[in-house]
């Protein structure tokens, strides 16, 4: 019999033995039993023998062949994950896979169904059924799938079904889906060259199609420079060449309509996307098509990063520098620095893509370890960088947090038909709610922070924890009715506006206004087809997006993050202002930035009044070399979280105590609270180390990892990770 050792989604670092009596292979998902349970683990090493008896060994219930194994190149970028972030294998592996292949359920690969013309000319349809009308012009062209017929509208699928029924069109199965696991052929693909690259796209283009193998380059371009349609002509590139393009997006809402926009240059071409919205369903067959061979663009959030990819030949990552990339639980990884990897182990090139790069990125650049290429002009002949200028709040009239200039340059650009966006990154009515007579504040019972006043559902809600109340008529301690909002959140700005200018158009996009499906793309259609006089928005609207019309942005109370502890605070932030900035003026109309500001002669605004992101991110350099932060230092954090306060710091200083008897080159700080020093009801704290190099500090963490596993207590929740990006 063969002995297989077995990755399983436990919190154990240890792969597990049992007996097979089949032909297996690595890769291989079986069924096997685990104390009382049986799990679904996947096959990492096949074996002649065991160290463990052969009494002790149990055989594997059942070998799971629906589904191609996963390939030994998925199964080494995962070990390699496991070995760098110190995390259990199998809680590295399985968690990797979509969810169906998780369970013990019997699956399918599915096909992709097409649209095709059956009869007539549009002629036959009526007039008034503009979408049907489209629909079929389309078609008429070449088949499609779903997917792509969904870039003409998000509601095709209503008319899809009548011109199903009153006959006119029929679903398929192409014959190429209909093809075994990794026998998918290279298929032909037509590339809708919509733009002429200007010079510095082409320069971008030939670098990266000159290099071979693997090669890391840093596109630095300034927002609306055209850096998507530089990804568009790489693909064009790849896809000639029969090859597999990853694109990593930072955020959900980023992929439908870049999938959109991929669909109409490539139309013809597979491209799936991989994000947690997806079903169940969906992800495993968007998964399974990018696993053979069929998809040809996969288009994902970070976990996409994880996808069985076999003719891999460049992978993207767009807005590198976004904190979205970093996962924040279970296996604390950041997918730029993994697709970078993956990149060096295909020796395929990897272009990471930003307006504002990660400064350890922009510094890798400097040193040489990336190839650095800039776009420094906007793509648009006609467009320019907006002019930015701040206002001071302290020499200027404010109503309900908006000074008088920015309410007239917004009633401007309402009556020259343009569009204004005002960003403030916080959701709800108000931070908190203040009771004036005792100075009762809205904290959250179970948290160090405050509970959010959202007036439209007449709630008080904390971000942190997700717990809710009633909003109270009075004040909890003392009975006062007077309770006031303090602070200003989007639905308060989006009240004001509504007072002011009763007549506009205004449109609020946030996390709570998109929640439902679908929402967020009707959204975006509105403010496309310039049905919207005026946005109101958070993180959400700062980058990736392409307005014609917005031509003014304002920008309210960005002063929280200048004097913050996180020495990350102010990287952020000018990435964060710089990318929402850039939204305005994109086209032939100018733009124009208005920062609201009681600091506006600080450093960080004078750089973003001049454009100088060089400036900065050389300023940002030199103070971190001189406190000894990343980029040249590198760092662990192990934190811990309890309900009992003492149980928490006991067990981070007896970590600590143990890595000083390690005698490792490495900085052992003290144990500190948390920035959110009580989440949830838990208390939180956390121990950083940091060596000079990156060898010095994994050979201490190996060496530590037994003694954290020692201390280990169920009633803590304990955590390490590594190359933190939050403190």
């Amino acid at each position: 019999m063969t002995i297989v050792r077995v990755a399983l989604d436990v919190p154990l670092p240890t792969l597990f033995d049992y007996t097979v009596d089949e032909a297996v292979v690595a890769g291989q998902r079986v069924i096997v039993p685990f104390g009382r349970r049986q799990l679904t683990g996947v096959v990492m090493v096949c074996a002649d023998s065991s160290l463990l008896a052969a009494d002790k060994i149990k055989p594997v219930v059942q070998v799971l062949h629906d589904s191609a194994p996963i390939s030994a190149h998925l199964l080494d970028l995962l070990r390699f994950c496991s070995d760098y972030y110190h995390y259990p294998i199998g809680q590295t592996v399985l968690p990797a896979l979509p969810a169906r292949l998780r369970s013990d359920k019997p699956i399918t690969l599915k096909a992709v169904l097409h649209y095709r013309l059956i009869k007539g000319t549009v002629d036959f349809v009526p007039k008034r059924k503009a979408l049907a009308l489209r629909i079929m012009e389309m078609l008429h062209q070449q088949t499609c799938s779903l997917a792509q017929l969904k870039i003409l509208s998000a509601a095709v699928g209503v008319q899809l079904k009548w011109l199903e029924t009153e006959g006119f069109i029929e679903q398929f199965v192409p014959a190429a889906i209909q093809l075994a696991v990794h026998t998918m052929p290279v298929l032909p693909h037509t590339f809708a060259n919509a733009h002429q690259l200007t010079h510095e796209q082409q320069m971008v283009v030939d670098s990266v199609t000159g290099a071979s193998g693997f090669n890391c380059f840093l596109l630095h371009g300034i927002t609306g420079s055209g850096k998507t349609e530089v990804y568009v002509h790489l693909m064009d590139f790849i896809l000639q060449q029969g090859g597999q393009v990853l694109l990593l997006v930072p955020e959900i809402n980023l992929t439908p309509q870049l999938e959109q926009y991929f669909l109409s240059r490539f139309p013809d071409a597979l491209l799936v996307s991989l994000h947690s919205g997806l079903s169940e369903n969906a992800r495993l067959a968007n998964w399974q098509r990018a696993q053979t061979g069929e998809a040809q663009i996969i288009l994902g959030t970070r976990l996409s990063v994880f996808a069985e990819i076999p003719r891999l030949a460049l992978i993207i990552v767009d807005e590198e520098h976004d904190s979205s990339f970093k996962q924040q639980d279970g296996l604390r990884y950041s997918a730029r620095d993994v697709a970078i990897f993956r990149a060096s182990q295909s020796a395929v090139p990897i272009v990471l893509g930003s307006a504002t790069p990660s400064l350890e990125s922009y510094h890798n650049a400097l040193k040489g370890r990336y190839r650095m290429l800039k776009l420094t002009a906007r793509a648009q002949v006609a467009a320019s960088l907006p002019a930015i200028s701040c206002i001071n709040i302290n020499q200027t009239v404010m109503t309900e947090g908006i000074s008088g200039k920015l309410l007239r340059e917004i009633g401007l650009r309402i009556e020259r038909g343009e569009q204004s966006l005002l960003f403030i990154n916080r959701r709800g009515y108000a931070p908190v709610l203040m009771c004036q007579e005792c100075g009762w504040l809205s904290d959250c019972k179970d948290c160090a922070g405050k509970m959010v006043l959202h007036l439209k559902d007449h709630k008080l809600r904390c971000h942190h924890c997700g717990f809710q109340i009633r909003m109270p008529r009075a004040c909890p301690d003392c009975g006062h009715k007077e309770l006031v909002p303090v602070g200003s959140g989007t639905q308060r700005i989006e009240a004001v506006l509504q007072t002011q200018f009763p007549a506009a158009r205004i449109l609020r996009v946030d996390r709570d206004s998109t929640k439902n499906k679908r929402a967020w793309q009707t959204m975006r259609e509105q403010i496309h087809a310039n049905e919207v006089d005026i946005l109101v928005g958070t993180q959400m609207l700062a980058k990736g997006h392409d307005f014609p019309a917005l031509t003014l942005v304002g920008i309210l109370n960005p002063d929280s993050s200048l004097y913050s502890s996180d020495f990350r605070a102010a990287e952020k932030l000018f990435a964060q202002l710089m990318q929402v900035s850039g939204r305005a003026g994109r086209a032939d109309k100018s733009g124009e930035v208005l920062i609201q500001t009681a600091f506006p002669d600080h450093p960080l605004f004078r750089c973003l009044i001049s454009h100088d992101f060089e400036g900065w991110a050389t300023s940002q350099l030199a103070e971190r070399a001189m406190a000894g932060f990343p980029p040249f230092v590198f760092q662990a954090m192990l934190r811990a979280e309890g309900m009992i306060e003492e149980d928490v710091y006991s067990y981070l200083n007896q970590a600590r105590q143990s890595a000083i008897e390690l005698h490792h080159v490495v900085d052992i700080m003290g144990v500190i609270p948390a920035s959110l020093a009580r989440r949830a009801n838990h208390i939180r704290a956390q121990l950083l180390v940091q060596a000079v190099s990156r060898r010095d500090l994994q050979q201490f963490l190996r060496a530590w990892q037994p003694h954290l596993r020692a201390l280990s207590s169920r009633n803590l929740r304990c955590s390490l990770d590594i190359d933190p990006s939050e403190f």
